[in-house]
């Protein structure tokens, strides 16, 4: 059972996006989701921010039911949960979403020290083919100079 650190981190993200800002924010939860998320049943690579009336909503995130709850503890595994933010934090993000080929994306789910469940949201464009080969060729170069250094 996790009580603080990182609980899921999106590492294909920063592979097809390039993150222009981030920003913390807090997830509304019930009960037997917070369980499930200390105990890791929790996916967010497939996850996005989306504008929902005047507030913003992480989609496309899956939390499982965990095996040994009561039958009675039922809730959407993938429903839209709600994001805790200032109004201006809101207008802010909301301006950025609305710009072309933008797009706001969870980059990792983590407990803070008071024990709270953060999520870090990437602000970002995606990437086209020819920058994510720039990035391979650049992480492969980093490791072969490492490996000489090393030797």
């Amino acid at each position: 059972m996790i009580k603080f650190g990182a609980v899921s981190e999106n590492r294909k993200a920063r592979f097809s996006y390039t993150i222009e800002d981030t920003i913390e924010a807090g997830i509304s939860l019930t009960g037997a989701e917070i369980k499930s998320v200390r105990y890791g049943l929790v996916t967010i690579v497939d996850g996005f921010v989306q504008k929902r009336g005047g507030d913003l909503f992480l989609a496309g995130i899956e939390i499982q039911k965990l095996p040994t709850a009561a039958r009675y503890i039922n809730f959407d595994e993938r429903r839209p949960r709600q994001l805790l933010l200032h109004r201006a934090q809101i207008n802010r993000l909301i301006g950025k979403l609305t710009e072309k080929g933008a797009t706001i994306f969870p980059l990792k789910l983590y407990f803070n020290n008071r024990g709270k469940l953060k999520v870090l949201l990437g602000i970002g464009y995606g990437k086209n083919r020819a920058d994510k080969r720039e990035t391979i060729k650049r992480r492969e170069w980093e490791k072969s100079k490492a490996r000489l250094l090393k030797g």
